[in-house]
């Protein structure tokens, strides 16, 4: 898969996910174990509220986590229920390795607080 370059392209690090956008999808996977989530998921929660369009083609949001602190899944959970809030036209992808009961729980949970559309996907490993 080729990733598209655009002003907001990270590659995974140790303690960070990779992001980057392809087409009109949105892609977080990886390991989020920030020491200061606020750094990372900052800059993607400004740039996701201001670029995501109120009334175009829905953007696929998708996430694929190895693993996801406490703290980054607050932020993963405000990003998403401020672009609702924004009334920002998305559908969510939660990815999910086979086996990781934990991680599909996580997504079920955030599907249920937010009445977002959305799909879990079981895969077999996590691309990065």
């Amino acid at each position: 898969m080729e990733k598209v370059s655009t002003d907001l392209f990270s590659n995974a690090t140790r303690k960070t996910p990779s992001v980057y956008m392809e087409g009109s999808r949105f892609v977080v996977s990886g390991r989020s174990i920030p020491e200061n989530p606020g750094a990372f998921y900052r800059p993607l929660y400004n740039w996701l509220t201001q670029r995501l369009p109120a009334d175009s083609e829905p953007t696929v949001i998708e996430f694929g986590f190895e693993y996801l602190n406490t703290a980054s899944a607050k932020w993963v959970y405000i990003l998403l229920r401020d672009l609702i809030r924004a009334g920002r036209s998305f559908s969510l992808n939660w990815c999910y390795e086979k086996g990781d009961e934990d991680m599909l729980d996580l997504g079920i949970m955030l599907k249920n607080l937010l009445g977002c559309p959305f799909t879990s996907i079981e895969v077999d490993e996590i691309n990065i």
